[in-house]
């Protein structure tokens, strides 16, 4: 599957910045709800291995969900017990050499394998792809934190599908009745192809960089910190609370929240 290399490829963008950061920054608290570094690579770590787990060993994933859940456990002080033995250094090596294993698991796994899941079972295409999306999306706090602004790939434009295809999950996940058509998307990818989804439309259009698209569904930025252009009540609507991941409804940053921290300089 192509969505297991680009998975593998960004995980490999982010430890090259992760592996460049001095100790001290690992448990400096970041934007994204005070998580610190170590929070992002161990949360990433984590929810590698269940995903791995789905098809090595579904058991192992079934057992580690209901302990969660028969505990009642937190996501995070779970993953803190289960890897929290680990220094910085280790855990990052460790994210590292397992995700490239996680890669090769998936690369040859058929992507329309159904697969258990902490909701309802989802194909091996969507779990990978999930992967990368969480790898990206969590990764933005770490590059907002170092003060490296992300080149970014094509690879994103599977975030945008993510983001195309739970259009109307934006809107269940919050008791809504979704709107009969999607916007018009016309994006520009980072090798400055033009992606467009949706009817051609001038009344309901989301225009810009592809990559500012997916920060604002995968909630990394608030759309007032973006420079694409909605045009619309829906596509407006759409962007204020755009989710392309699972669980409860969670509201985008606040405006001016997560940006790229100016550099340390010496």
């Amino acid at each position: 599957m192509e969505q297991a290399e680009d998975f593998r490829q960004e995980t490999r963008a982010l430890h090259g910045l992760v592996a460049s950061l001095p100790p001290n920054a690992f448990e400096e608290p970041t934007q994204f709800k005070g998580w610190t570094i170590v929070d992002v690579i161990r949360h990433l770590h984590f929810w590698n291995r269940m995903a791995h787990f789905q098809l090595s060993d579904p058991d192992a994933l079934v057992g580690h969900l209901k302990t969660m859940a028969t505990r009642g456990i937190p996501m995070r002080a779970y993953e803190a017990e289960q890897l929290g033995h680990l220094s910085p250094s280790g855990l990052v090596a460790e994210w590292a050499v397992f995700a490239e294993t996680t890669a090769d698991l998936f690369a040859t796994a058929d992507p329309k394998a159904r697969l258990k899941w902490a909701g309802p079972d989802m194909s091996a295409r969507s779990s990978i792809t999930a992967r990368l999306m969480e790898t990206w999306a969590h990764g933005q706090e770490v590059y907002d934190h170092a003060g490296v602004v992300r080149k970014n790939d094509n690879r994103v434009r599977n975030i945008v599908t993510l983001g195309v295809n739970t259009f109307g999950w934006t809107y269940a996940t919050r008791g809504e009745k979704p709107p009969a058509s999607m916007p018009n998307l016309v994006l520009t990818a980072p090798s400055g192809e033009i992606w467009t989804h949706g009817d051609p439309s001038e009344t309901e259009r989301i225009e810009g960089l592809a990559e500012e698209f997916c920060q604002v569904v995968t909630q990394t930025r608030n759309i007032a910190d973006t420079n694409l252009k909605v045009t619309g009540p829906v596509a407006t609507d759409w962007m204020s609370k755009a989710q392309c991941f699972a669980g409860a409804p969670n509201p985008p940053p606040a405006p001016g929240t997560r940006y790229t921290r100016k550099a340390a300089t010496a």
